[in-house]
């Protein structure tokens, strides 16, 4: 017994060991555009730093610098009496008129609607004593210290660049340093994209203003930001806009930017945090950044094979390799995993203002200049940023979602009164920091009322997964009922009064032909019978779990008894409307029907077999269409249904996809050119967040009421380790595996719960609960049921 008890601690600190240069990107040679510079953020101020050797640049961000403003006005009044008469020609078969009746009723006006901007650059020139080329090149950027350096050798003198955004302090934070004294100086000065704005220099600081406008919107925060400059020996000199250091020894900058977003005295705000900041050491605030950090990102690790000398080359260089043979470096993944992890710490902390926008946290000015602007999409894009933070370990990221869905909430309580004479609230399609709930200005992307039911979706996953009861009963349970309460009162009897439904709808973005004519809206698309299924379900169980409502839970459950089924077309394929409707852009990149195998659970393997075979023809029927619009976001979903569906190779292989066609030198996913009329590829952080999840649904999964371990390992990853993803009923595993299947396991309790675990049933295991052996025998299907309460650990070791 003690034998095995060393050979199980032994296997789980090989899980749970990953060391910082294996979870760091590095590379020989500066950035020469922004797809090649590197993040750092505290989740409301960031920077892409380039690393440069003449001139660094950071590229600044803050989470709050939008363009736009409130619009009271924002949509038209319709009612439910409106409703029914344009229900009543969909009911009539009348969808082209009932569609043009949407497009003159159900749309608004977004004129002061908005974007995300970003603030501009920081342009730091060296001047060196000597001039020549450098020697011994390296940007570094340290995931599990959140930690970018830059180091080269210019003469005989070796330069030393740190910087990082501290989250305890609410600085960026940049420290330059030689091996030989007086040799640092520089000239520092900034290209905002904001105009107009103001640059000053107030002793040694460079101090902006401005307002954050858009060509398309009316409107936009003020802000103020500083840059406070300290050397250590030489020379601070202020010039016109900007500020020279002559022959220091080391120089330190710390940077704030604030707007008057929700904030009245930024200014003040601003000027104190530089100044708390300066007068702390450049060690103890980079320590305290440190500790914060690595606090949530080495709570998970992870091997897919061995390292070999993958981590001695650049990542550039990693990256061309795994194109051409993935099977060379599988802990190339890992990384790419590991640094989705670091993205989302970095964008959306327990603090932050704002959650992650449509783009992402870092903003190359590209999408904000698009139609689509760099918002909050509601029909995807928002909830795949999210979709690793609960199994990855990071439920903390969640806090300013469920923040910004709160303050939805309270401006769709009156578009679903104005629009749809409906209790409760709603949102749709395309929202903002201004409280735009409303319909857009074109039904087929923003008729989409159940886009709020997905978004509020995640609060009963958060749930699920930690089992706060607190949170369930102080902000997720009333946010859910308020969305079901629309939900009950939105939905409509069909003439035949067997089933409820929604609409008119949209399946998102796509569209139908009928009578030759290629139409949006009907009366209940798929993903609206999907969503209005989680929602009232969610709502329900919440109401049971809390011992609240009971009037209300009668009325859930008798709107669940009339949903109608998710069913199949002709061809096998799962429809993605009510009727079956030929589709009229086959090839289309969106596939919200699919919403009920992943992120969601109504098809499954389990339990419904055929519907899961309909899932797989309709996955492969898209990959096949001629010219389909392969994005990042629409790759990653085909990770996560495979994932689902335990098709191993194929989830692989759109790993790959990913990694060959729509990842670029930083590691970015990226909406490649053509896709939604864009001119170049433009970052999309929805790519890198929803792949990696994809990528931990692969190792393991719990969606059907129990814990399966490796159910889509492809054979490429045959040997390695994670610890610390999450599973749904709070608990957390560490397990490693080789070719013949999982090696050791362990779950750890963190809440008391009944959890169910199904064994290979290739391998025997020995089960440990808290060290000691228990006897229990698998049902027919390989299952284990062990109740366990909070703090208990359970020890699986294949014998």
């Amino acid at each position: 017994m003690k034998n095995k008890i060393i050979i199980l601690l032994c296997l789980l600190f090989c899980t749970s060991y990953v060391s910082a240069e294996n979870v760091a990107l590095w590379f020989d040679s500066p950035a020469n555009q922004w797809m090649q510079s590197l993040p750092v953020g505290n989740g409301r101020l960031g920077a892409m730093i380039f690393g440069g050797v003449d001139t660094e640049k950071l590229a600044l961000n803050e989470s709050s610098m939008w363009a736009g403003q409130y619009a009271p006005e924002q949509e038209k009044s319709f009612g439910k009496a409106k409703l029914q008469e344009l229900r009543e020609l969909f009911f009539q078969g009348k969808l082209i008129e009932g569609n043009q009746m949407c497009h003159e009723y159900l749309t608004s006006d977004n004129h002061s609607f908005g974007t995300h901007l970003p603030v501009g650059d920081l342009n730091i020139q060296f001047l060196y004593p000597v001039e020549g080329s450098y020697t011994n090149y390296k940007r570094v950027l340290d995931l599990d210290k959140g930690l970018h350096t830059v180091s080269y050798t210019l003469g005989n003198v070796t330069y030393t660049r740190e910087c990082f955004a501290s989250n305890p302090d609410d600085v960026l934070v940049m420290h330059v340093t030689a091996n030989k004294k007086s040799s640092v100086s520089v000239e520092i000065s900034l290209n905002l994209l904001r105009q107009p704005s103001k640059v000053r220099t107030l002793d040694n600081q460079l101090i902006f203003n401005g307002q954050a406008l858009s060509k398309n919107s009316k409107g936009g925060v003020w802000f103020e930001g500083r840059v406070t400059v300290s050397a250590i020996g030489g020379n601070v000199q202020t010039k016109e806009n900007k500020i020279a250091v002559s022959n220091a020894d080391e120089l330190i900058l710390r940077i704030d930017i604030r707007t008057d977003y929700k904030n009245p005295g930024y200014k003040g705000l601003c000027k104190k945090t530089v100044k708390a900041a300066e007068k702390k050491s450049y060690e103890k605030i980079k320590k305290q950044h440190i500790t914060d950090f690595s606090a949530l990102f080495n709570r998970v690790s992870l091997s897919l094979g061995d390292k070999r000398d993958a981590y001695q080359l650049p990542t550039s260089v990693r990256l061309k390799q795994y194109r051409e043979n993935p099977a060379k470096d599988p802990d190339f993944v890992a990384l790419f995993f590991q640094y989705a992890r670091y993205l989302l710490i970095s964008s959306s902390r327990e603090n932050s203002p704002l959650p992650i926008a449509l783009q992402g946290f870092f903003n190359d000015n590209l999408a904000c200049n698009m139609a689509w602007t760099n918002d909050y999409h509601l029909d995807i894009n928002t909830q795949q940023n999210y979709w690793l933070s609960n199994v990855g370990n990071l439920s903390e990221c969640n806090t300013p979602l469920f923040k910004y869905i709160q303050e939805l909430s309270v401006y769709g309580q009156r578009t679903a009164q104005n629009v749809y004479g409906c209790k409760g609230w709603t949102a749709h399609t395309v929202a903002n920091i201004w409280g735009y709930t409303s319909p857009s200005n074109g039904i087929g992307y923003g008729l989409f009322p159940t886009a709020s039911s997905w978004l509020a979706s995640h609060l009963w996953t958060e749930y699920e997964y930690t089992q706060n009861r607190k949170f369930l009963k102080d902000t997720a349970y009333p946010l859910l009922k308020g969305n079901a309460e629309f939900l009950l009162d939105y939905m409509v009897e069909d003439p035949s009064g067997k089933y409820l439904l929604t609409g008119p709808s949209i399946s998102p973005e796509n569209s139908f032909v009928y009578n030759n004519t290629a139409l949006s809206a009907s009366m209940m698309p798929t993903c609206d019978r999907v969503l209005a299924y989680e929602i009232l379900n969610s709502t329900l169980q919440s109401a049971r779990i809390l011992n609240v409502d009971t009037d209300f839970q009668k009325d859930i459950e008798n709107a669940l008894q009339k949903l109608p089924p998710i069913r199949l077309m002709a061809n096998g394929g799962i429809r993605e409307w009510l009727e079956d409707y030929q589709e009229a852009i086959p090839n289309h990149r969106h596939t919200t029907h699919l919403l009920s195998l992943y992120p969601f659970n109504q098809i499954s393997l389990d339990y419904t077999p055929e519907l899961a075979k309909g899932a797989l023809t309709t996955i492969e029927n898209r990959l096949s269409a001629p010219d389909w619009e392969d994005v990042e976001w629409s790759r990653a979903n085909m990770i996560c249904y495979y994932a689902r569906l335990h098709k191993n190779q194929e989830a692989y292989n759109s790993i790959n996809t990913l990694l060959e066609k729509l990842i670029r030198d930083n590691l970015f996913s990226v909406s490649p050119v053509g896709i939604a009329g864009a001119a170049t590829d433009i970052f999309a952080i929805d790519g890198n967040q929803a792949a990696a999840a994809g990528i931990a649904e692969m190792l393991i999964q719990s969606q059907n009421g129990y814990i399966e371990l490796l159910p889509c390992l492809p054979e490429q990853w045959n040997k390695g380790a994670c610890a610390g993803l999450c599973i749904r009923g709070g608990g957390q595993v560490d397990f490693s595996w080789d070719r013949q299947g999982v090696k050791a396991a362990t779950i750890h309790a963190k809440n008391d719960y009944p959890y169910r675990i199904k064994l290979p049933q290739e391998n025997r295991y020995e089960i440990l609960l808290n060290q000691k052996c228990i006897d229990i025998v698998p049902d027919e299907h390989g299952l284990i049921s062990i109740p366990m309460n909070q703090g208990d650990t359970l020890n699986l070791i294949r014998l």
